[in-house]
């Protein structure tokens, strides 16, 4: 058995951040499993048992890949979100589970107005007329003066709402905490879930998928926006119930969407492929180099920090697992 071993399953770690020096520096060993994608529970069972330390992306870290995983000590996730974690069940094996906050919040917010704007000037329909060799205008509409509305102020939807009054947009908010910065220095003004979706003309999502937010937007709630809005997802899939945006965007109940995220990952078999009004990339927001590199390292240094006795940069557990 080797207690000093880490595998790593993001296909990209390290490879543009000193990420693996950092590790075999701390005397640890990196190692990558036999698989290009995001693993599988049954792929992680394969090659989790006697590793020290998990650093992982989306892979379903389930309750079952800890109870085989009988050496680890730390899962480090390479982003923010933890839900495809199992925290109780680490939690109650003693194991913690780090992740990267602060990481990836200027890749995602950018990104997000990445698609807002195409959405908005129709960019894709252009590029598409010009593949197809036709020559003509694409009308679009301009963002200033428009509503924008975030769900979710946390540190992205925080950074989302304020280029929202950089482009001259009347900024809504939607979350249980109000953030003071954004309602004095910013002018943001935090509404109802229903008052958000009544008035916003561009709606965008920033909030974790949680038992709470887990179908938050379904059929009800996509009727109550306007018919010429557009949604914009760089969260979480299961957020939108993604067949009733189906028959939302199908039906012109709203103008168009632009998504990021799936329930189910990758996509092949989502209906919302096929539409013209819809905007589909491949969970790829955060993927900025310079977001990489920051997510790499610090997702490094949480590992190293655990398995030395230390306290990781930062945790979702640690706290219950101190005085334990």
């Amino acid at each position: 058995m080797n207690a000093k071993r880490i595998l790593i399953t993001p296909s990209l770690f390290g490879r543009y951040s000193r990420a693996l020096t950092m590790l075999r520096k701390a005397g640890l060993e990196p190692v990558f499993p036999p698989y290009p994608h995001p693993l599988s529970e049954e792929e992680l069972l394969e090659v989790v048992p006697e590793v020290a330390g998990l650093i992982v992306g989306l892979d379903p870290v389930t309750p079952r890949v800890f109870q085989e995983a009988t050496n680890l000590r730390v899962v480090a996730k390479h982003g923010v979100g933890v839900d495809n974690i199992a925290i109780e069940e680490a939690t109650r094996r003693g194991i913690v589970v780090a992740n990267a906050p602060g990481s990836n919040d200027q890749a995602v917010a950018e990104f997000t107005w990445g698609l807002i704007l195409a959405l908005a000037r129709s960019l894709p329909e252009a590029i598409k007329r010009m593949e197809k060799r036709e020559w003509g205008r694409v009308l679009g509409v301009e963002v200033a003066g428009k509503t924008l509305g975030v769900l979710g102020t946390g540190r992205i939807g925080k950074k989302v709402a304020r280029f929202g009054g950089c482009f001259g947009m009347q900024v809504l908010a939607y979350d249980k905490v109000e953030d003071g910065e954004l309602t004095e220095r910013f002018g943001v003004r935090y509404v109802s879930l229903f008052a958000i979706l009544r008035e916003s003309d561009f709606l965008t999502v920033h909030l974790p998928l949680t038992p709470e937010t887990r179908g938050m937007l379904g059929k009800k709630e996509l009727e109550m926006m306007k018919e010429s809005a557009y949604l914009i997802n760089t969260a979480r899939g299961g957020i939108v119930d993604e067949t009733a945006l189906f028959e939302a965007l199908q039906r012109k109940k709203i103008r168009g969407a632009a998504i990021d995220v799936y329930s189910l990952e990758p996509p092949w078999e989502s209906p919302l492929l096929a539409l013209d009004n819809v905007i589909c990339t491949p969970h790829t927001a955060s993927d900025s180099f310079e977001a990489l590199c920051r997510m790499d390292e610090m997702a490094a240094e949480n590992v190293i920090r655990v398995l030395r006795g230390r306290e990781p940069l930062f945790s979702v557990n640690f706290h219950l697992l101190k005085g334990g």
